[in-house]
């Protein structure tokens, strides 16, 4: 007996601990109190600003209840296509006035909120402006009471219309205040630095966007993320795991210490003579006490061709030497940056990771790693 108590109990810590963890990725203790915050400041104007424009009596509702489960999405998950601005007001108005036209059209009130829910959710879904809350602003065309049914055709659009674009507006002022991106931007389709057909080369390899599409048909579900925020997120755990597996490279040990390096205040001349005699892409600029100030490079000397180094100097990218080196893979392979600085905390010059340097690094783990016996 006392077996089947413990194995119930057990059972149960498994199960609360399930059900009681965050189910979204992401979501800190920070981020549910803001949005918390955003939920009692974003319906509490909504319900004020509606009841100011429309005035308050029996006659029309001044907010509906539907704006609470908008105001869930639009504040605590803003990134989801389901709480962009759109899908807010175009989801509860079209949904509210497929309602009210079942409400008219269909004597039957069984029938009338099947069909007004299920009619909702298709004119959403070709409307892209799928939004969960759209079916509540249906159902509540359809069992209001007198008040909404007295609105008719008006209800759609004040209340429901009215209390969305206002709370997106609310929604939108609260995120930039927050620091949030609202509307959310999805992630852009990445594009070769150099101008070509051909995708950055650091996505040449390893898995496609077709791969992705692939993967999303086996699972045979809908996710509440954006096509380009999920290829962004498996790109940031392939660099993850790449760190990890390598995560003991630093960049001091992968640097160049002998780094040829130009004053701030000599010519660009001069840099052009160093470029070329020393066959390098980048120098970095120091000031008269050895600090780094800047890097010049090839295009900057083209630009460039009369003045001294502080005119055409770019800033520099820089890292400690007891970071680790993989971390550097998204820069030099971007298409864009040639060379890393590596520098002590006065911001002297120790060194320089090239993309030559890195090169060499990653071909040598990668023989050491095929070298290794096979695991039985």
């Amino acid at each position: 007996m006392s077996r089947i108590v413990g194995s119930v109990r057990s059972g149960g810590g498994r199960w609360g601990g399930r059900l009681f963890k965050p189910m979204l990725p992401g979501a800190t203790l920070r981020e549910r109190l803001v949005a918390c915050l955003g939920a009692l400041v974003g319906i509490a104007l909504t319900g004020l600003i509606s009841g100011w424009i429309v005035g308050q009596g029996p006659h029309i509702p001044m907010i509906v209840a539907p704006m609470g489960a908008s105001a869930v999405l639009l504040f605590a998950v803003p990134a989801s296509p389901l709480a962009q601005p759109w899908a807010i007001i175009g989801g509860n108005t079209l949904s509210a006035l497929i309602g009210v036209a079942a409400a008219r059209f269909i004597p039957d009130p069984v029938a009338a909120i099947g069909v007004g829910v299920s009619v909702a959710i298709a004119v959403m879904s070709l409307t892209r402006c799928l939004h969960p809350p759209g079916g509540a602003a249906a159902l509540t065309a359809l069992i209001g009471g007198p008040a909404v049914a007295s609105s008719g055709f008006l209800f759609p659009f004040v209340p429901v219309g009215l209390n969305s674009l206002i709370l997106v507006g609310l929604g939108i002022v609260f995120h930039r205040l927050a620091r949030r991106q609202y509307p959310h931007v999805p992630a852009a389709a990445p594009a070769n630095a150099h101008g070509t057909a051909d995708l950055p080369a650091a996505m040449r390899v390893g898995f496609h966007a077709d791969d992705i599409d692939a993967a999303l048909l086996a699972l045979n579900e809908t996710l509440d993320i954006d096509r380009t925020d999920l290829d962004r997120l498996l790109r940031a755990v392939e660099q993850n795991a790449l760190a990890r597996s390598h995560g003991a490279l630093t960049c001091a040990e992968v640097m160049s210490r002998d780094v040829v390096t130009i004053g701030l205040h000599e010519p660009v001349a001069r840099a052009r003579e160093l470029l070329f005699k020393h066959d390098v892409r980048t120098l970095p600029v120091v000031d008269d006490a050895g600090r780094l100030v800047g890097t010049v490079g090839l295009r900057e000397v083209t630009l460039w061709a009369a003045g001294d180094i502080a005119q055409a100097m770019s800033a520099a990218r820089t890292v400690g030497p007891d970071e680790s080196a993989v971390t550097l893979v998204p820069a030099l392979t971007d298409g864009r940056l040639h060379a890393v600085v590596v520098t002590a905390p006065d911001r002297s010059v120790l060194g320089i990771v090239t993309q030559t340097d890195m090169l060499a690094t990653l071909a040598r783990a990668a023989v050491a790693q095929a070298l290794l016996p096979p695991r039985a």
